[in-house]
């Protein structure tokens, strides 16, 4: 495994070289369960690098948040891949208590659709 100096800005740049965002999916290590989708930007990267601890940008409030540090609903960082294309992120990590703000394990309990003869 290779180890990362979190202050190596090409490391980071690398990722960001098409987009200021990248899309983060969250799996839940062992079960490998997709609990979320959230966004990275490079100050989320680092601090989530930093700290093994998830960091992610809002969109909407446009500043970077701690997953779970108000809930106690931590994400301790297990690994993070990069897609073939380093603009998708895959974070592994192992999840306390829920990640979804509406308190369900995941933010993809709501299915839409199924194949019955599948």
């Amino acid at each position: 495994m290779e180890c990362i100096d979190v202050k190596d800005n090409a490391f980071i740049d690398r990722f960001f070289q098409k987009f200021d965002l990248l899309p983060a999916i969250v799996q839940e290590y062992g079960t490998n369960e997709v609990l979320m989708l959230a966004y990275m930007n490079r100050e989320s990267m680092r601090k989530t690098l930093e700290t093994g601890y998830t960091w992610f940008y809002s969109r909407s409030r446009r500043e970077l948040w701690n997953k779970g540090a108000t809930s106690g609903h931590l994400q301790k960082v297990v690994s993070i891949h990069g897609d073939c294309d380093d603009d998708t992120l895959l974070v592994v990590v192992r999840q306390t208590g829920a990640a979804c703000h509406t308190g369900a394990h995941s933010c993809f309990f709501n299915e839409i659709w199924r194949d019955n003869d599948a």
